[in-house]
């Protein structure tokens, strides 16, 4: 369901001239970390490259596959894939797109060093070959079956120019450097904007971390020219001051009003809005895989968090229904699962997590900490609607059962590079179901580090549990549809009985605009320049 209506806000002129301006300003609540595309996989950084590079498979608004650089795609068997690329797609220098850029994209993200968590590596540490019998023609084969191929391509493997570096005949062998020579390309390189060489509707003019992004419209584009000519990302991480600069003029667009203005601004024309329920679940992830863990305190001196009673006592002690309704402003749904109702792989009726202070503090005794201990939350406070805010309501929730809780929130350039070494004991996360089930979450979440078909590269609580992984194992290779869905449920009734992560909320986001302009909202989350068109009322 979508949420449509016009903000009530204060009058604000809108210049004609920039009604009628060929570049589109947007203040984003979110900067990307890097230009480059296979850098940290973070939603803010995927909404970016969408703009500079094309997939081989694209996601409508409702998270539907399309094709986009490959117009379709089948499996030859359980293990093989044949993509079919355009003909007619160049890159923005003009040089042709072929089959031999996906190989080398593919090489690349096992090459690439200056990554951040092995991010884009996910699927692709699954390949064992990559074939190319022609220029429009690739045939990529796994070790196990692997039914997700096409949606992982979608969001894992925005696609580069093989001539950013020198190479010989390239071949599929990682190992060996697939063929390339020269030095593989560093973030610098596509910060600077020298390996900025996409197939996306637009080109990077300028990339200037906590200043902005200047992008150019790429006249090679292979697809419907967008309508901006220039389009401005600015990094405004405080709702107020990004509010501000719409009302202003200063944006055309925003991202993500506080949501608790919407109500009180409904009236006004010159104003509208988009509020879309996304797949992305907000939760905490407890370090239950060290003892000690370095910021938990107890009598005992030993880390609660292992102790499945005190997992479940925190999740029962927080009231989801208060966070949403009070915090999130009604634009949030309580989450009681790692999917939302009605996804592949969910729980059909997943009972409600219900607040329960008394039988949290229950359990807390029986776990032998009657007085509870004490804990550090740590969390973004400028990545997810309103995060810090939830990170201190959390925090009220959990002292009212005993536990001490500190808070330490910061910016998420600083925090996500410290949660990737695992500093943290008690961590807050954000990940939407890209590929529309469980599976994403859990390969890389939950799933042992060490099991089979665990990418593990998010499961920084050091969470395992031979079970779960016997069932997700099974899952993840089946290709039969009912029966991975089968599969993925009882892996999330297994997670869910266990407590890797303390579900909290799915967020909805929300984007508003000036008078003569409409984005249609996406449940991905992305803010995509190329959405954003004149209003044809």
């Amino acid at each position: 369901m979508k949420l449509r209506t016009t903000l009530a806000l204060a009058a604000a002129a809108i210049p004609l001239a920039a009604a009628q301006a060929q570049t589109l300003k947007v203040g984003l609540s979110a900067e990307p970390t890097s230009a480059d595309p296979h850098y940290h996989k973070m939603t803010q950084n995927d909404a970016f490259s969408a703009h500079v590079y094309s997939s081989l498979v694209g996601r409508s608004a409702d998270m539907k596959l399309i094709p986009a650089l490959a117009t379709s795609w089948k499996s030859l068997d359980d293990t093989t894939w044949e993509f079919k690329l355009r003909d007619d797609v160049k890159f923005s220098n003009g040089k042709p797109f072929t089959s031999e850029d996906v190989l080398f994209t593919v090489c690349r993200t096992l090459n690439n060093e200056t990554n951040v968590s092995q991010s884009y590596m996910d699927m692709t540490k699954r390949i064992t070959d990559v074939q190319t019998p022609d220029a429009h023609t690739v045939i990529i084969k796994t070790g196990e079956p692997f039914p997700l191929m096409p949606a992982e391509l979608a969001r894992s493997l925005p696609i580069v120019w093989n001539g950013i570096v020198e190479h010989g005949k390239l071949t599929f062998d990682p190992k060996k450097g697939c063929g390339v020579t020269g030095p593989w390309p560093t973030v610098a390189d596509f910060n600077n904007g020298k390996d900025a060489i996409g197939t996306g509707p637009y080109t990077l003019k300028s990339y200037v971390k906590g200043t902005g992004i200047e992008l150019v419209r790429n006249e090679n584009y292979w697809g419907p020219k967008p309508y901006w000519k220039e389009v401005k990302f600015v990094p405004v991480p405080s709702a107020g001051p990004r509010l501000t600069g719409l009302l202003s003029g200063d944006f055309d667009m925003i991202e993500n009003p506080a949501a608790r203005d919407l109500p009180r601004l409904k009236d006004n024309p010159k104003f509208g809005f988009v509020a879309t329920p996304s797949t992305r679940l907000v939760f905490f992830q407890p370090d239950v895989g060290r003892n000690p863990s370095p910021f938990v305190k107890s009598a005992d001196g030993k880390n609660p968090l292992q102790d499945l009673r005190v997992r479940k006592a925190i999740s029962m002690a927080i009231d989801r229904k208060a966070i949403t309704a009070r915090i999130m402003d009604g634009m949030a749904t309580p989450a009681y699962q790692y999917m939302p109702d009605g996804m592949f792989g969910a729980l059909p009726k997943a009972p409600e997590i219900k607040y329960d202070p008394e039988g949290a503090k229950k359990l807390l005794a029986e776990a032998g900490y009657p007085n509870g201990f004490e804990l550090t939350l740590s969390s973004t406070n400028d990545r997810y609607v309103n995060d810090g805010q939830v990170a201190q309501a959390v925090a009220q929730f959990l002292a009212r059962v005993g536990i001490k809780t500190n808070v330490d929130a910061m910016t998420a350039s600083i925090y996500f590079p410290k949660r990737a070494k695992r500093e943290f004991s008690f961590s807050m996360g954000g990940w939407p179901a890209e590929t529309g089930e469980a599976s994403a979450l859990f390969q890389l979440w939950v799933a042992s580090l060490d099991s089979p078909n665990s990418l593990g590269t998010s499961n920084y609580g050091g969470f395992s549990n031979a079970d779960f992984d016997k069932v997700y194992k099974q899952a993840i290779v089946t290709v039969d549809a009912p029966k991975r869905e089968k599969l993925l449920q009882e892996s999330t009734q297994i997670a869910l009985d266990n407590v890797p992560l303390i579900p909290l909320h799915f967020e909805s986001s929300i984007w508003a605009f000036r008078k003569g302009i409409t984005y249609e909202g996406r449940r991905d989350q992305y803010t995509l320049a190329t959405s954003v068109t004149p209003d044809k009322k």
